[in-house]
């Protein structure tokens, strides 16, 4: 269902660094995946993905445009391009747009690639790896977000299904949620190849981790759109919520990400566990 009321579609940053599930994320978000299967998105500039069937197009950093053929995604010069926009008609991006930013911790890539695209970003999921979930150099970089994006954005402790035992699995989410205390909307641990497996299989799909973050995913959408109904200035460049007035908006609801039963559970925001993943 489309949202007639904001102004603009919010705009969430995909980010975490190389090989946290990015990649997978996007691919459950929307139900495929906006780039062919040979192209690989942390090779690329940022890829900023709208609801639509548009042809693709890369934006200069003098913000020129210039038409891009898919297949080649790969040849797109990473550092003169500020993002490559592409288009998908999935639910998800009916109601917020995608920005799938390359790792942050990539030797072969210059901070800058993706730090000019933040002051486009209204909140962050970001992605972090189970077995060596929150490094320092992860906290480093969120360390310098505006705290409006911070309330509005959601920590995924990926790959959760690689830490074998409750016992690792439990005190992976104690430290995780003590060193990020009062720094995400919501953290959840999550196996998001097992959420793309389950399919129509619900309880696999909650089970999976899949089930509570996008319940929460779908509630901060629907929060971020109320701030961004009367402003077109992305969030990362607004000093605090407070600063934005909050007008009442139709209720939205991307049916792709969302699985529903008669008696929907609604859980701590915090982090949420419906069982063992």
């Amino acid at each position: 269902m489309k949202n007639k009321t904001t102004s603009r579609k919010p705009r969430i940053a995909l980010m975490g660094e190389f090989s946290a599930g990015k990649s997978t994320l996007s691919n459950l978000l929307m139900g495929a995946s906006p780039l062919p299967e040979k192209v690989t998105a942390t090779r690329l500039s940022p890829v900023w993905i709208k609801y639509g069937s548009t042809a693709p197009f890369r934006v200069d950093i003098d913000g020129s445009q210039e038409p891009v053929e898919l297949e080649n995604l790969e040849a797109v010069p990473v550092n003169e391009t500020r993002y490559i926009q592409l288009s998908l008609e999935a639910d998800i991006l009916e109601v917020c747009d995608l920005i799938d930013f390359p790792g942050i911790s990539d030797p072969n890539m210059s901070s800058e690639v993706w730090e000019r695209m933040l002051t486009e970003i209204d909140a962050v999921i970001w992605c972090t790896h189970a077995t060596q979930a929150w490094r320092q150099s992860e906290a480093a970089v969120w360390e310098d977000m505006p705290e409006v994006v911070r309330e509005n954005s959601i920590l995924l402790i990926t790959r959760f299904d690689k830490l074998t035992t409750e016992r690792d699995q439990t005190r992976v989410i104690k430290r995780v949620l003590r060193e990020t205390k009062g720094q995400f909307g919501g953290t959840f641990p999550v196996s998001l190849l097992q959420a793309i497996q389950a399919g129509d299989d619900y309880e696999l799909w909650d089970a999976s981790g899949a089930g509570p973050f996008t319940e929460h995913l779908i509630d901060m959408i629907q929060r971020i759109s109320k701030l961004t109904a009367r402003s077109d200035t992305p969030l990362y460049n607004v000093g605090t919520a407070d600063q934005i007035p909050e007008p009442v908006v139709t209720p939205i609801t991307p049916r792709r990400v969302v699985r529903v039963e008669g008696d929907a559970r609604r859980r701590d925001p915090e982090v949420r566990r419906s069982r063992p993943i």
